[in-house]
């Protein structure tokens, strides 16, 4: 699977605080999973696969989906104290689409193309966070702010 286009744009949501790209159907419930210590990285975890299961994703898929938001969680933690994690449904088809929202009110991400390669971190860990997450998913949007935030949307789509 190739990596997914990285769409860059200031974070300027709509009502329902998803980038207006990515609306969701109407009459979907979201499900939101507040993130600010490693049980709530848990939760999150937990709650992401249990959906993907729930929506007929593959074994190895629900896997991907959990992965994806342990590692977008981790990141919530580690560099902005709190945010939260969204779930919501989209379709292609009648193929459901798991949409996630990853979102905080940190200090944001000074220069995005550079935390998006392999190898670099700012924590001295692995490096693999984001770039692992963009390569785990079908669809990666990414827009930070520095000062404000930042938001990571990223879809599965059910294979």
């Amino acid at each position: 699977m190739q990596p997914s286009a990285i769409k860059y744009e200031p974070y300027t949501p709509n009502g329902n605080g998803f980038l207006p790209t990515m609306t969701a159907l109407a009459g979907v419930d979201e499900i939101r999973v507040p993130v600010e210590s490693d049980q709530d990285i848990v939760a999150a975890r937990q709650k992401g696969r249990a959906l993907a299961a729930r929506l007929g994703f593959s074994s190895s898929d629900a896997t991907m989906v959990a992965t994806a938001i342990s590692e977008l969680a981790r990141n919530i933690v580690l560099y902005a104290s709190r945010g939260e994690i969204c779930f919501r449904l989209e379709s292609r088809g009648a193929d459901p689409i798991l949409v996630i929202k990853a979102c905080d009110e940190g200090d944001g991400i000074a220069d995005v193309p550079q935390a998006l390669q392999d190898g670099y971190s700012t924590s001295g860990r692995l490096g693999v966070g984001l770039p692992g997450v963009r390569r785990l998913m079908d669809e990666f949007e990414i827009s930070s702010i520095v000062g404000r935030g930042t938001v990571v949307v990223v879809k599965k789509w059910k294979q």
